[in-house]
């Protein structure tokens, strides 16, 4: 029990001096001494300017045509190569035409036949007439002549009707490149049966336009009613009314390296996922952009207005809530509350807090505490700040 007591009461003295120690270090902290601690700072900069939103998307072809037969056969050749660029008018495939040939060739004899049955009974129509104006024949012989030059123009009518489908028929076993642009795999080898048709006809290959190509993106009801109440404002023409400029980046890509304008909004949102599809249109005459491709779009936010900017790494934290240390005219630290908008030429844009007549601390934050007093060291830009 001594060796305890005697433990106690050492504590006891020494307390004192441990109190006064911290003390010490405390106003050392808080910069109790004399002289104000030096601490960079930046004055933000106030500047006019676009603000932009960036969505994700998708990229896919302006147009993209499925090739398929129109008439059935067997396919007896295919002239392209699989994933290769095609013109519009290229010869793909072509079915065994000897079927259809032999349509046309009977179609262009039963041609001549009508046009000679025409001839015939148009002799015999107008020698009628002549007879009947010397009253030689009735009139009943007369009509039945007429009728017969009538009847034979209108099987010759026909019959040239025909002839028309069974050319028709022949050009389609030659089944040309409808657009520009890749094409795929072909679907159906040389030697199967093709069924033709206007729908359900046998699937052959696609074909994809590369240049240019559209980019398709969702956005959020909530941007979607900022967007409107700009445009309601003329702060933002909506892109259903302009073709607003827009930026592009791929995955792989830490720029927004291409270019294109909005040429598409949707007429109303999707009930399930509360967006509104959206669309843009680029050149891509290298082909670099494919469909399928996702990226990152960057469109105008917001019309041309006036902005407070920050080095990001200023903006601090505590829990939910974003703060600046700002130094007074005095030289008294501040915490000063922000809210915060997006990155804009490498700098945070400030909404609310700042209104770009304040010195804010730029560095030392571990050191500095509100109501400390400190010496700024002015820093030429907010950019340059560390």
């Amino acid at each position: 029990m001594s060796r305890i007591s005697r433990a106690i009461s050492l504590l006891i003295l020494a307390l004192p001096a441990l109190f006064l120690a911290r003390s010490d270090m405390v106003l050392a902290q808080s910069g109790g001494d004399s002289s104000p601690v030096p601490v960079p700072a930046v004055r933000p900069i106030v500047r006019e300017l676009v603000e932009y939103d960036e969505y994700t998307g998708r990229f896919a072809a302006v147009n993209r045509v499925d090739v398929r037969a129109r008439v059935s056969g067997y396919l007896s050749a295919a002239e392209f190569t699989e994933g290769q660029r095609v013109r519009a008018g290229d010869l793909l495939f072509v079915i065994d035409q000897r079927p259809f040939q032999i349509a046309v060739t009977a179609a262009r004899a039963e041609l001549e036949e009508m046009r000679a049955g025409l001839d015939l009974a148009r002799t015999e129509a107008d020698r009628a007439r002549s007879l009947r104006k010397n009253l030689v024949i009735s009139q009943e012989d007369l009509d039945q002549r007429v009728q017969a030059e009538l009847v034979a123009a209108s099987r010759l009518s026909q019959v040239k009707a025909t002839l028309a489908r069974a050319e028709l028929n022949l050009e389609f076993t030659e089944i040309r490149a409808p657009i520009d642009g890749r094409i795929g795999r072909r679907l159906l080898d040389v030697g199967n049966m093709v069924i033709g048709g206007d729908v359900q006809g046998t699937l052959l290959t696609t074909i994809v336009q590369e240049d240019p190509i559209h980019f398709y993106f969702e956005v959020s009801e909530s941007d979607f009613l900022r967007y409107a109440r700009l445009n309601q404002s003329g702060a933002r023409i909506a892109s259903r009314f302009k073709a607003n400029a827009i930026s592009i980046k791929l995955l792989d890509e830490q720029e927004f390296l291409h270019h294109g304008a909005m040429d598409f909004v949707d007429n109303q949102l999707d009930a399930t996922t509360g967006t509104v599809e959206g669309r843009a249109l680029l050149p891509n005459p290298d082909g670099l952009l494919q469909p399928g491709l996702f990226g990152r779009i960057r469109t105008p936010g917001s019309g041309l207005h006036q902005v407070v900017l920050v080095p990001d790494h200023l903006i601090q934290f505590d829990q939910s809530r974003q703060f600046v240390m700002v130094i007074d005219p005095d030289g008294t630290i501040e915490r000063r509350w922000v809210t915060t908008g997006p990155i804009a030429e490498g700098l945070r844009i400030v909404r609310e807090g700042l209104d770009g007549s304040e010195l804010v601390a730029a560095g030392g934050f571990h050191r500095l505490r509100v109501g400390m007093q400190v010496a700024p060291q002015l820093a030429d830009s907010p950019a340059g700040a560390d």
